[in-house]
C-alpha cells in the first residue's frame, strides 16, 4: 500500500513538473535567445563604432570629422519606383549619379584641401562604414522586437542567420580599413589583370583609364578604372567613346565572381556575357552592345561573399598567371586583323594604371594575406575554447 502511494505521489509530481515545464522551456529557451542575440548586436554596435573612428581618424580631423561621419552614415538612398517598369535602368543610373555625387560632396566638406586621392579612399571607406551601421540597426531592430513581443520565432530566425550577418559585418569593418589605407581587395583582381597588360594609359571617361596591348597579334583596348585610389569608373562611357572610332569585334571582362561554399578561392572559370555588379551601368552597357551582336566573353576569378571587400588574398593574387592564360584564349577567337576591348571590372584600391606601376602590390598582398590568417587561427582558437 505505501508503494502504491509512493507511486501516485511520484506520477502526480511528474504530471505538475511536466506542465510546468511546457510554460517555463519557451520561456528559459527565449531568455537564452535574447542573450546571445543581445551579445551580437552589442558587437555588431563596436564593430561599426570602430568603422566611424577609424575613418575619422584618417581624415586628420577626427574630433569634428567624427560627429559628421556618424551622422552621415544615416545616409539612404530610395529606389526609383519600378511599377512603370520603362525606364527604369536611366532612373537607376540617376539616382546612383547623385549618390556619388553627394558622396563628393560630403568628403570635401570634411577634407578641404586634401588630394584627390585621400579623398577617394575615405569615399570609399564611408561606404563600408554606412553599410556596417546598417546592417548593426537591423540586427538591433530584430533584438527589440523579440524582446518587445517575447516572440520566440524572431530570435530563431535572427540567431539562425547570426553566423552569416556577423562575417559579413567583419568584412565590412576589414574593408573599410582597406579602402581608408588604399589596400587591395579582392575585387580589385580584375583591375589588377588589367594593370599588368598595361604599358602605359591615360583617362578617357570617368575615372576610367585605358591602355593598348597587342595580344596574340590583334590589338587590344584595355580599360580599368582608376586607380590606385578606389574607383569603379564609368566603364561605359569608355566603351562608347572606343566603339565609335573603332570597329570592335568582341569584348572581354574580367572580374571577381562569387564562389560557391566548397569552390576554392582564386579558381578561374569563363563564361560569356558581361560581368559586373551593381546598380544600371551593367544594363546601359548590355543595352548598347547586345543589339551590335557584339560576342562578350567573361572571365571570373572565384572568391567568397567576404572575400570581395577585405585584402585581397594571395590565392587570388595567384590566379593571375590563369586569368591571362583565358585572356589570351577569348582574344584568339578574334580574326588576326580585328580590334578588342579588355575590361578589368572591379575597384581599383591599390592597383595602379599599368604594369610599372603595380611594384609593390604583390609583396603588399602577402603581407596582408598573412596578417588575415594569423587573425583568422587566433579567432578559432578562442571560439574552440
Amino acid at each position: 500500500m505505501l508503494l502504491a502511494q509512493s507511486d501516485i505521489g511520484g506520477t502526480i509530481i511528474w504530471f505538475v513538473l511536466f506542465f510546468v515545464l511546457i510554460f517555463l522551456y519557451p520561456r528559459l529557451m527565449l531568455s537564452q535567445m535574447i542573450y546571445k542575440i543581445e551579445q551580437s548586436a552589442v558587437r555588431m554596435e563596436a564593430m561599426s563604432k570602430r568603422s566611424i573612428s577609424m575613418v575619422s581618424k584618417k581624415t586628420g580631423n577626427h574630433k569634428d570629422a567624427k560627429q559628421k561621419i556618424d551622422s552621415f552614415t544615416e545616409f539612404f538612398v530610395v529606389e526609383p519606383s519600378s511599377i512603370d517598369p520603362y525606364g527604369i535602368v536611366k532612373k537607376i543610373d540617376q539616382t546612383v549619379r547623385g549618390m556619388e555625387t553627394r558622396f563628393d560632396e560630403f568628403v570635401d566638406e570634411i577634407m578641404p584641401g586634401k588630394s584627390y586621392n585621400d579623398k577617394q579612399n575615405i569615399n570609399y571607406g564611408l561606404r563600408a562604414t554606412i553599410g556596417l551601421k546598417q546592417m548593426s540597426k537591423i540586427v538591433r531592430h530584430y533584438v527589440e522586437l523579440a524582446k518587445k513581443f517575447k516572440n520566440l520565432q524572431i530570435a530563431m530566425i535572427l540567431q539562425m542567420q547570426l553566423p552569416i550577418i556577423e562575417k559579413i559585418a567583419e568584412s565590412e569593418l576589414k574593408g573599410s580599413e582597406a579602402f581608408i589605407n588604399q589596400w587591395p581587395v579582392g575585387d580589385s583582381i580584375g583591375p589588377l589583370a588589367a594593370a599588368e597588360l598595361m604599358e602605359s594609359s591615360k583617362e578617357i571617361a570617368e575615372d576610367v583609364v585605358m591602355g593598348t596591348a597587342t595580344i596574340e597579334g590583334r590589338k587590344c583596348f584595355v580599360l580599368k578604372a582608376k586607380g590606385p585610389a578606389p574607383h569603379l569608373g564609368r566603364v561605359d562611357e569608355a566603351i562608347e567613346k572606343i566603339m565609335k572610332s573603332n570597329k570592335i569585334a568582341r569584348v572581354v571582362t574580367i572580374d571577381a565572381g562569387m564562389k560557391l561554399e566548397g569552390e576554392p578561392t582564386g579558381a578561374v572559370a569563363e563564361g560569356i556575357g558581361f560581368a559586373m555588379g551593381g546598380w544600371g551601368e551593367r544594363e546601359i552597357i548590355e543595352n548598347y552592345l547586345i543589339p551590335k551582336k557584339m560576342p562578350i566573353d567573361s572571365i571570373v576569378v572565384k572568391v567568397g561573399f567576404a572575400e570581395a571587400i577585405v585584402p585581397m588574398k594571395k590565392e587570388i593574387y595567384d590566379s593571375l598567371p590563369k586569368v591571362h592564360e583565358f585572356v589570351k584564349k577569348a582574344v584568339s577567337r578574334a580574326k588576326k586583323n580585328e580590334k578588342l576591348i579588355i575590361i578589368g571590372v572591379g575597384n581599383s584600391s591599390g592597383i595602379g594604371d599599368s604594369k610599372k606601376e603595380l611594384k609593390g602590390v604583390k609583396e603588399l598582398v602577402e603581407k596582408l594575406d598573412k596578417k588575415i590568417k594569423q587573425e583568422e587561427k587566433e579567432g578559432k582558437k578562442r571560439r574552440w575554447f
